[in-house]
């Protein structure tokens, strides 16, 4: 059984920040967690909707996408008085080991590697923490740390 004090996550987007950031923080990691379980629930009623839109309109857009010739993006068909926008993404993976092979050839036919191939260079960060001061010395100058967007969780003790 609730309190009658007792505000819901519903309620949050009425309260001012700093009402919300006054409250005991009992009630912040209740909060925390009944957020946590609504995105669960949320994104577990996305994933049902979706599998069951894939179900009823997937066919239907594979047939579209063979005949238009197009794997991947937005294509657009009616199902009675509604449009239905099926947008396939598309994700490519590179294999890091066989361009090296490949920018080596392009580098002996002599032309520029870089007019054909994206390279990115990056030091694991753990090993740059073990490194010896000499050596990181050599890389500071190329590092560039920024912080990423704080967050917090909290956990009651007893």
């Amino acid at each position: 059984m609730k309190m009658a004090n007792t505000v819901t996550i519903n309620q949050l987007q009425q309260i001012p920040l700093g009402e919300i950031a006054a409250l005991p923080v009992r009630e912040l990691a209740r909060l925390q967690h009944d957020a946590a379980e609504a995105t669960s629930w949320a994104r577990a009623i996305n994933d049902l909707l979706n599998s069951a839109m894939t179900r009823r309109f997937g066919d239907q857009a594979a047939a579209i996408r063979r005949v238009n010739g197009k794997e991947f993006g937005v294509i657009r068909f009616q199902d009675g008085d509604a449009e239905i926008v099926a947008d396939q993404g598309k994700k490519v993976n590179w294999d890091q080991q066989k361009l090296t092979a490949i920018a080596a050839r392009i580098v002996e036919s002599g032309k520029n590697p870089d007019e054909y191939i994206k390279t990115t260079r990056a030091v694991d960060e753990r090993k740059f923490s073990a490194w010896p001061s000499d050596l990181k010395e050599a890389f500071l100058d190329a590092r560039t740390v920024r912080c990423e967007k704080q967050t917090f969780k909290i956990e009651i003790t007893e």
